[in-house]
């Protein structure tokens, strides 16, 4: 795909969704946090579901940690992976309240030390609240940037590479949430939308579906 059609799609984008943001439900750095880490192979509806719930109860590193494994898992049992989830976040609310101060780290480093957050929970938090040019590469957008060809790769870690090397810079604050709002309702999985897309003309995938 060459620049011009990359400048032209997430330009259609951003017209679209001039001010577009993450479907997670939070109301603070913490509450991003956590909920980031349950939305691994979870769905955002269920998180904010189950974070409605919780955060209502506790929703600081102090309070959450005061839940126990047990008393958070209550909360989030609905989530897959909760077992597991619970443990992580315990661990990094207790992470963070002895190396941090109970505040979430600015850092990637710092982020990746903490238990259950990757370098896709990274991007999420550094772009999403720190405006970071980073891109959280989950398989929507793997999905899409493949299926388009904006930027293929076999590996989440080589579409996120060629992301920020080919997403236009005015563009690549924003270019996450487009990209996985893009996958979650339109490039779906199984049958994409394409009669419905505002960039089929622009997309090179050879096997769109028909009007």
């Amino acid at each position: 795909m060459n620049p011009q059609k990359r400048q032209e799609i997430f330009a259609r984008l951003r017209a679209a969704n001039p001010q577009p943001r993450t479907e997670l439900v939070y109301g603070s750095v913490f509450e991003l946090l956590v909920a980031v880490i349950l939305s691994a192979q979870a769905t955002d509806k269920s998180v904010n579901k189950a974070t409605a719930e919780l955060f209502r109860v506790a929703n600081t590193p102090a309070a959450i940690a005061a839940l126990g494994i047990e008393g958070l898992s209550k909360y989030i049992k609905s989530i897959g992976l909760y077992n597991a989830k619970a443990k992580n976040i315990i661990a990094t609310c207790r992470s963070l309240l002895e190396k941090h101060r109970g505040e979430v780290p600015m850092t990637r480093e710092a982020l990746e030390e903490l238990p259950g957050v990757g370098r896709k929970t990274a991007n999420v938090i550094l772009n999403t609240v720190f405006g970071q040019a980073t891109i959280a590469v989950d398989t929507h957008i793997f999905r899409v940037a493949n299926r388009t060809r904006i930027a293929p790769g076999k590996t989440v870690r080589e579409v996120e590479e060629k992301l920020i090397k080919f997403v236009p810079a005015e563009f690549r604050n924003d270019a996450h949430h487009w990209l996985i709002l893009h996958g979650r309702y339109i490039c779906l999985a199984r049958r994409p939308a394409c009669p419905d897309c505002l960039i089929a003309d622009l997309c090179e995938y050879p096997h769109k579906t028909p009007t």
